[in-house]
C-alpha cells in the first residue's frame, strides 16, 4: 500500500543508502531473485506514457522524491524498462532528483549472456557499445 515500506526495505540489514527504482513489483522480485542487490526499493507502478494518459502524478514520483528529502540515500538506481515509455521516465526522474546531489545511475543494457551477437537487434548492439566497460 501506498506509504508502507515493503518486507526488503523493513530489513535492517540491507544497504539504507541506495535505492532500486522499477516500474511493477515483478521487476523488484526478479532483481531479488538474483541476490546480488542488497539496497532498498523504490517501485513507480508504471511509467510516464502521455499518450495513455499516464503524467508524473500517476507514477510515485513524489513519494520517491520524499525519500531522499529524508535524507541517507546516497544513490539511486533507475532500473525502468528499455522502452519508450521507460527511457522518458528514467529522463523524468534524473531531472527531478537531480537537485538532491546523490549518484543516479541507469542499469545496463545490453547482449544477453549465451547469445551469438550476430543475432541481437540494432537497438541492444547501440546499448551495448554505450554501456561498454574498462578491463
Amino acid at each position: 500500500a501506498e506509504g508502507e515500506l515493503c518486507e526488503f526495505c523493513r530489513d535492517p540489514k540491507r544497504d539504507r543508502t541506495k535505492i532500486l527504482v522499477v516500474e511493477e513489483p515483478s521487476t523488484l522480485y526478479a532483481v531479488e531473485r538474483t541476490g546480488g542487490y542488497r539496497g532498498l526499493y523504490h517501485v513507480l507502478l508504471g511509467a510516464l506514457s502521455p499518450l495513455d494518459g499516464v503524467g508524473p502524478a500517476d507514477i510515485r514520483a513524489q513519494d520517491l522524491e520524499d525519500r531522499l528529502k529524508q535524507g541517507g540515500i546516497d544513490e539511486v538506481i533507475l532500473a525502468t524498462n528499455p522502452t519508450i515509455e521507460g527511457e522518458a521516465t528514467a529522463i523524468y526522474l534524473t531531472r527531478l532528483l537531480k537537485p538532491y546531489g546523490v549518484r543516479i545511475s541507469r542499469i545496463a543494457y545490453g547482449i544477453p549472456v549465451g547469445v551469438d551477437i550476430e543475432y541481437a537487434d540494432e537497438v541492444t548492439l547501440i546499448k551495448s557499445l554505450e554501456g561498454r566497460r574498462d578491463l
